[in-house]
């Protein structure tokens, strides 16, 4: 990429940006009072504790403690990284998005030329093997077994499936036009290169399904061999090297499709193969998706648990489906947050999605996705297999496994589920369990307790209203006042004093900042003060530092008079200082 977003541009993307369109567009919210509702999306609710608020251009889940602004929500909801989601806001509202000059600008330049490029080059590519699916002289057959398949030309064109022709140069002639394409196609492994420099293309005869990122660019690529004479032709899939815009633990086949799909996700289902999510979507199922041939990784499930609250691993009843499913939930263990679900299904030896739904039918599917054996269950029967827990060695065996995973587990209400059938498994009182466990990490979605100290307060007060960083001038005196905390203050009022701001917009500012958590916790802080009283308290307090920083600067002067003279500088200073200490009103 070109350099850096420039922040003033960020500032006015924010400024635009009417946060209440951008979560309406994704999230219907109903209006309620000066704020808008609804339920929230990141976690399973039944009455709405989700609120908008148009005038701070913010938005706050009082049940998870989700919160932030317009860019906040497009990186939770979408699921995108801060760039992407700068990008897809400006999209929005038609804006192209500046880069600043770096230390090397041509460097850059040239990295945002060539991902630009890059996707360029794998969307030809996904046309070339739709195109071969239409016109190649094997396409008949191509298209019989789509169709024997059960799928219809619709879902062939949604899912922009294709053909890779037998040819050794069908995508090399296509794409390669020159020495550098040729590279090009190396690099992102759609063209192999032998050691006597001999370019070939990477797949050959091969039913193709593109793998779009969240943004729908295809940044690889699932090839399958079909029809019955094909076992000669390698694996039954072939998969997409890791390449500089390909990372396979970090996308999901069809995940794309099912946003575009659904509005809001009810749940996702995930599968282990191309056909499988491609044959579900078939039927009417589509909440499919595919983890690209591996465990499902950490960075898959948080996408997942950012756009439902909801998902269900459906695999082979077999041992390698088994061992994909315990190695899924070893990684959704540090995502389990109150209001997530996480279950299992497990098909009969021999089946898959693809089968099942083709003999039984959506319907039938359904019930057995709303049959998926919970979390927990799952849980301790894999924990239980080949552990005798009605002997006192097994009970031990079974408390020594579940401990460090228990451990992991930041929602308590997983914990406390899992730690009451731990102690009914071992026929112990949950109490006497307790002490054998280290106390739960602080989960990232609820805020740490704090405690609304002066400068807090006043912190909070001109992070919600920008605009009292107007009503009083800065005293960059008060930086030195031995109170944690004032160089924040200071700081936001400084920033606040000659702009207007909203809410969202001082937040953007300090993204990044080591005081950032901070201040978003203090965002979310409930005064339960009159909006009319606002102004005279934060003016209040800003009185009472001025006064704590006289009385630390007097106190200063006395200590240093008992060691050496005060200049007549110094003395003017201290009785300034104590006229103003003898001028304050009683009681304040």
């Amino acid at each position: 990429m070109a350099g850096l977003i420039p922040k003033s541009f960020i500032h006015d993307l924010i400024d635009r940006a009417d946060i209440v369109e951008v979560v309406d567009s994704r999230v219907p919210l109903k209006k309620a009072g000066r704020n808008y509702q609804a339920c929230c999306p990141f976690h399973n609710e039944k009455t709405p504790s989700f609120t908008v608020a148009p005038d701070k251009q913010f938005y706050h889940c009082f049940g998870c403690g989700e919160h932030g602004n317009a860019l906040d929500f497009i990186m939770n909801y979408d699921g995108l990284e801060f760039p992407d989601a700068v990008e897809e806001l400006a999209s929005l509202m038609g804006l192209q998005v500046p880069r600043e000059e770096s230390k090397n600008p041509q460097a850059d330049a040239r990295q945002y030329a060539q991902a630009q490029d890059d996707f360029e080059v794998m969307q030809n590519a996904a046309k070339f093997f739709a195109h071969q699916l239409r016109k190649h002289k094997n396409s008949g057959e191509v298209i019989t077994y789509l169709k024997n398949r059960g799928l219809s030309g619709e879902v062939v064109k949604d899912f922009q499936i294709g053909y890779a022709p037998p040819e050794w140069d069908g995508v090399l002639n296509a794409l390669g036009k020159d020495s550098k394409t040729r590279q090009q196609l190396v690099d992102l492994k759609l063209v192999n290169k032998n050691d006597n420099g001999r370019h070939y293309d990477f797949f050959r005869d091969r039913v193709m399904f593109p793998i779009r990122d969240r943004r729908g660019r295809v940044v690889g690529f699932g090839g399958r061999i079909f029809g019955q004479d094909k076992d000669d032709q390698g694996p039954k899939y072939l998969n997409s090297p890791e390449t500089r815009v390909f990372h396979k633990g970090r996308e999901l086949y069809g995940f794309y499709e099912a946003k575009q799909a659904h509005r809001t996700l009810p749940y996702v289902v995930i599968v282990e193969g191309y056909m499988d999510v491609v044959a579900l979507a078939q039927a009417g199922i589509k909440e499919a998706v595919a983890s690209l041939g591996t465990a499902t990784t950490t960075d898959q499930l948080q996408m997942l648990f950012r756009a439902t609250s909801k998902v269900i691993c459906c695999y082979d009843g077999d041992r390698a489906g088994r061992e994909a499913a315990w190695r899924a939930l070893e990684n959704a263990l540090p995502l389990l947050t109150d209001g997530v679900e996480l279950s299992f299904l497990f098909l009969p030896d021999g089946e898959d999605p693809d089968t099942v739904v083709r003999d039984e039918g959506a319907d039938a599917f359904r019930e057995r996705l709303q049959s998926s054996q919970s979390f927990t269950d799952y849980f301790f029967a894999h924990l239980q297999e080949g552990v005798n827990i009605s002997s006192d060695t097994g009970k031990s065996a079974l408390l020594k496994q579940a401990k460090p995973l228990i451990e992991r587990v930041a929602s308590q209400f997983y914990r406390d589920t899992m730690l009451d059938r731990l102690a009914q498994l071992l026929r112990r009182e949950r109490s006497q369990l307790d002490s054998h466990f280290n106390k739960p990490q602080q989960s990232k979605y609820v805020p740490e307790g704090m405690k609304m100290t002066p400068m807090r307060r006043a912190i909070a007060m001109l992070v919600q209203y920008p605009e009292l960083g107007q009503e009083l001038p800065v005293h960059q005196e008060l930086a030195a006042l031995d109170i944690a905390g004032v160089d924040l203050l200071l700081a936001l009022h400084e920033y606040t004093a000659n702009t207007k701001l909203t809410t969202a917009q001082l937040l953007e500012h300090w993204r990044g900042h080591q005081h950032e958590k901070a201040l978003r916790q203090l965002a979310r802080w409930e005064h339960n003060m009159d909006p009319e009283l606002i102004a005279q308290e934060f003016a209040d307090i800003y009185v009472f530092l001025i006064d704590r920083f006289v009385e630390q600067r007097a106190s200063e002067l006395l200590q240093k008079e008992k060691t050496a003279p005060l200049t007549k500088q110094e003395k003017q200073e201290y009785l300034v200082l104590m006229k103003h200490l003898s001028d304050k009103p009683k009681g304040r």
